[in-house]
């Protein structure tokens, strides 16, 4: 496969709405307390309006991928990016809460489109090798500082034009994105002599996950051994288990088990959920934190990111070097084990902390972790896919940070509000309460950590990576 001469310009239009989903993860955490005060939300639901999200994000992924080889991955794309738009419209208008969290879904479906679609067209416009490792690279660094770029985003608009603006941003960018697509991207998709899209696998698995999620977030409200709560995990248990049968038993599935055959992107799907999981509730925690226990405004919570913010874009291009000349492994490693232990320091944080003590070192560790984890994930994700499968590899990765991303958010924020309440209710000062359940989720962020860690030492193998994939097309692929 020959590169696209204009393969330059195509990033640029489809890293930017990649860019623009990456954000919306996170740029709404600053503005959740003006949100929840707006809108009238329970403690316990805000967390939907990034859970929301991530779900249908994730839960769709590979459907968006199948979609995108088999009816084209421009229009696809295009449609991703309508989709999104629109919804981020409908979001910047919500009134209630049912209204935000609906709308967040949505968006989020509308990102599980674009996603895999863009990185689809990435992986078609490039020749495999270092420069095609550049583009992974840049498509990365992209998904590793979009997190931190989205916290400082969130509190410049909350604080400057109101919470309504961290959607509504959205809209200008969307539209010139779908102005700009059909003149730049070409488009490309699999031909095949029938098309099947397992509508029964992507309710399945997201039916199954929505409800894993849900169930964890609402026991320490109704109680873990509740028949509530057992019967929804039961319930999730078996819609996860009928989406391992209906995968296995179509003729084409959603997600297909032979890709796991090649073992680093397995292992590096599972080092994604993990990743994603530490990533998002590292955000989430930290500026519920920054906000109510320091008293910070959401345009100065959003100023401390800079650091992070920063420090990724700057250790990006240092990763994708590093990672060119020794190995996804261990530069991997690395970044995990960076964001590992500013989780260990954000355990410690005090009720009476100080950025530049407490949080500056932190910062400045997820920063470099984010760019060094992100960046050879995304290389180990794909290494041996075949074109054809470019979709399907691409949502694969995806679907696991998100997913991993929203079990992540709704572990950490049960943890934190098991440990908030026995606290309160031992008639501990708020300030106290809310810092010792901010603490012990971030020490439920350290076993995800350690967790990644163990899993790209053991399950990434640099003779996969070495190896080179095949590329050519499958008869009938077209471009």
């Amino acid at each position: 496969m020959a590169s696209d001469p204009h393969r330059w310009r195509i990033l640029a239009v489809v890293a930017t709405a990649f860019f623009m989903t990456i954000l919306d993860v996170s740029i709404v955490n600053v503005a959740l307390p003006s949100i929840g005060e707006d809108l009238d939300f329970a403690r316990g639901n805000l967390q939907w309006v990034i859970t929301a999200y991530a779900i249908a994000f994730g839960g769709f992924l590979l459907l968006g991928g199948r979609a995108a080889d088999l009816l084209g991955r421009r229009i696809v794309f295009m449609v991703g990016v309508a989709l999104f738009t629109l919804a981020s419209l409908v979001c910047g208008l919500a009134e209630s809460e049912g209204t935000l969290i609906g709308a967040r879904a949505v968006q989020g479906l509308g990102g599980a489109i674009i996603s895999p679609a863009a990185l689809s067209i990435v992986m078609t416009s490039f020749e495999e090798g270092a420069e095609r490792n550049k583009a992974l690279g840049i498509w990365g660094a992209l998904g590793g500082s979009g997190a931190a770029i989205g916290v400082l985003a969130g509190g410049v608009l909350t604080e400057g034009l109101g919470w309504e603006w961290i959607f509504w941003v959205n809209v200008p960018v969307g539209a010139l994105v779908l102005a700009l697509t059909p003149v730049i991207v070409p488009e490309s998709f699999r031909q095949t002599e029938r098309r099947r899209y397992d509508p029964l696998g992507a309710v399945s698995v997201t039916a199954g996950l929505t409800l894993l999620v849900y169930a964890i977030s609402e026991a320490p409200d109704v109680g873990w051994a509740t028949a509530r709560t057992i019967l929804l995990l039961v319930a999730s248990g078996l819609l996860l288990a009928a989406f391992v049968v209906i995968e296995r038993t179509v003729k084409e599935p959603l997600m297909p088990f032979r890709i796991f055959r090649v073992r680093t992107v397995a292992g590096a799907n599972g080092v994604g959920a993990l990743l994603g999981a530490v990533i998002f509730a590292n955000f989430f925690l930290l500026t519920l934190y920054v906000q109510n226990v320091l008293g910070f405004s959401a345009l100065k919570t959003g100023f401390t990111f800079v650091a992070t913010a920063g420090t990724a874009v700057v250790s990006a291009g240092v990763a994708q070097a590093l990672t060119t000349r020794f190995g996804a492994k261990p530069i991997m490693t690395i970044g995990l084990i960076l964001l590992t232990g500013a989780m260990v320091w954000y355990s410690q944080i005090p009720a009476d902390g100080s950025y530049a003590s407490d949080l500056l070192p932190g910062y400045l560790m997820v920063g470099v972790g984010i760019a060094f984890a992100f960046v050879p994930v995304s290389i180990a994700a794909l290494a041996g896919v075949a074109e054809r499968e470019a979709g399907l590899a691409s949502g694969l990765i995806n679907t696991s940070q998100q997913i991993g991303g929203a079990v992540g958010v709704a572990v950490a924020s049960t943890v934190f509000t098991s440990r908030f309440e026995s606290l309160a209710g031992d008639r501990s000062p708020i300030p106290v309460a809310l810092t010792g359940g901010y603490r012990w989720g971030f020490w439920a962020l350290v076993v995800f950590g350690v967790l990644s860690v163990i899993a790209a030492l053991t399950l990434i193998r640099r003779e996969e990576l070495a190896e080179s994939p095949t590329t050519a097309p499958a008869a009938g692929e077209t471009s």
